[in-house]
């Protein structure tokens, strides 16, 4: 008896070593123990990779995403180049494969350069999502839309045409030329003057500009469209390109008027004096914590990001995944906001 006893005890102990050294290779949420909620075993790190570091646009929608992060147990990671190129996202992103991070949310600056880094980000693992500008629907899981990018390229022509009663040239002064979300309101602003061709008659799209998000040549840029007569108003679909604008139209006491994309706190006094009547945005913000809370679905595997998927957004609600003009698909943050004499005061103390 005594020596059955012993037997049994032995393979009891042994057992119990192959759980605890990991031989069985069981997760602690197989094994009922508290863990990282079923994150990727490698890291609870999930990452958002900026356009580039400095753009204050960037910083505002991380902290939203920071927020998510802290909220449901990861660890936010904020990333991006000095400057606003994909090679430098590129290696970013194959840094972030080799920490292995359990996600990553991209603001991409080329929607095609970043596919295969992010391919490869995908087959070893990591949950990808876009966000801002989107990238190739074949190398992420979901994008998170802002705002129905319909209503704001036709929104800011609108805009435009009654900035200046239907008389006068719009010029566009947008990010870098491989955007996708510059380039797909663009679209819009065009179609949105092709199709009514009569009432835009006296106001055509003079000029398309690029300033990369880069503030030096987004003014230089600003500069030269003010060369050419015909401009009457120019849209800055982005908070670099508006801010430098601004500036520009203040200093010469211009008469083109402003419309487009701008953060509240850096665009207030150029409201508050006329230069830009009125302008949109959505809150960064909600944008990063939007981001937060579907990379964080998806690496639980709540979601796959496929058309239909519901998940907890936290504060924002509940969310649902569509189909995106792409093919790929989307999670709609919801309508741009706008921002003018009556209200900016209040808004640039927020954001």
């Amino acid at each position: 008896m005594k020596i059955k006893k012993i037997i049994s005890l032995i393979v009891a102990l042994s057992l119990s070593s192959l759980i605890f050294t990991g031989c069985g290779k069981k997760t602690n949420e197989e094994m009922g123990i508290p863990g990282n909620n079923g994150m990727n075993e490698k890291s609870s790190t999930y990452a958002f990779l900026a356009k580039d570091v400095q753009n204050p646009y960037m910083q505002k929608v991380y902290e939203g995403f920071k927020n998510a992060c802290t909220k449901v147990g990861a660890t936010p990671l904020y990333k991006g180049p000095e400057t606003a190129t994909p090679e430098k996202q590129i290696e970013i992103i194959n840094q972030l494969i080799a920490q292995g991070v359990a996600g990553i949310a991209v603001a991409a600056n080329d929607k095609d350069a970043l596919m295969p880094a992010l391919k490869e980000a995908m087959d070893s693992g990591i949950q990808v999502i876009s966000l801002d500008s989107a990238v190739n629907k074949d190398s992420r899981m979901t994008h998170i839309q802002q705002a129905d990018p319909e209503k704001i390229g036709r929104g800011l022509i609108s805009s435009a045409y009654e900035m200046v009663n239907g008389n006068g040239g719009i010029a566009v002064l947008s990010a870098a030329s491989t955007a996708t979300n510059q380039n797909l309101w663009i679209e819009w602003m065009k179609k949105e003057i092709n199709e009514n061709k009569d009432k835009y008659k006296n106001t055509p799209l003079v000029k398309v500009a690029y300033g990369d998000d880069d503030p030096t040549k987004s003014t230089s840029e600003t500069q030269a469209l003010l060369q050419n007569s015909q401009v009457k108003v120019i849209i800055a679909p982005t908070t670099v390109g508006m801010l430098a604008a601004g500036k520009v139209l203040q200093d010469k006491k211009s008469n083109v008027k402003l419309t487009g994309l701008g953060l509240p706190s850096e665009m207030a006094p150029f409201i508050e004096d006329g230069t830009c009547p009125w302008m949109y945005l959505w809150n960064p913000v909600d944008i990063g914590n939007l981001a937060g809370y579907t990379l964080d679905a998806l690496v639980k595997k709540k979601i796959t990001g496929k058309n239909g998927d519901k998940f907890d957004a936290g504060e924002l609600g509940e969310k649902t995944v569509t189909e995106a003009i792409d093919g790929g698909t989307e999670v709609l943050l919801g309508d741009p906001y706008k921002f003018d004499k009556n209200n900016i005061a209040q808004w640039k103390e927020v954001y």
